[in-house]
């Protein structure tokens, strides 16, 4: 595994996987799940596309659009990544930290 940045954050996108997204989520205390994974490969390849994390209002699109609108809420999120699902799901996931994400 890629040691993560000061931010916690992978440094290197391409040693990503799904064992080092189990990792991560431990140190968020979160387990994760087929629900989890599914949210981490929309904003992956949110990132591919268009070469930023997505923040919370692109990233709930992505999910509406890719996945299913039940699944592109702000409620669901929060259950899956709290407390703040766009970061820790772009920490989850080896992205840089969404750029208006405290």
């Amino acid at each position: 595994m890629t040691p993560p940045s000061p931010s916690n954050h992978l440094d290197n996108l391409a040693a990503w996987s799904e064992i080092t997204a189990r990792q991560l989520a431990v140190e968020e205390e979160i387990e994760l799940t087929d629900e989890h994974l599914e949210i981490l490969y929309v904003a992956r390849q949110f990132y591919a596309e268009y070469g930023f994390s997505p923040s919370m209002r692109p990233l709930i699109k992505s999910i509406a659009a890719q996945l299913d609108i039940s699944k592109g809420r702000s409620i669901y999120l929060m259950q899956l990544f709290p407390p703040s699902p766009a970061r820790i799901a772009a920490k989850i996931a080896g992205l840089p930290k969404p750029k208006n994400c405290l």
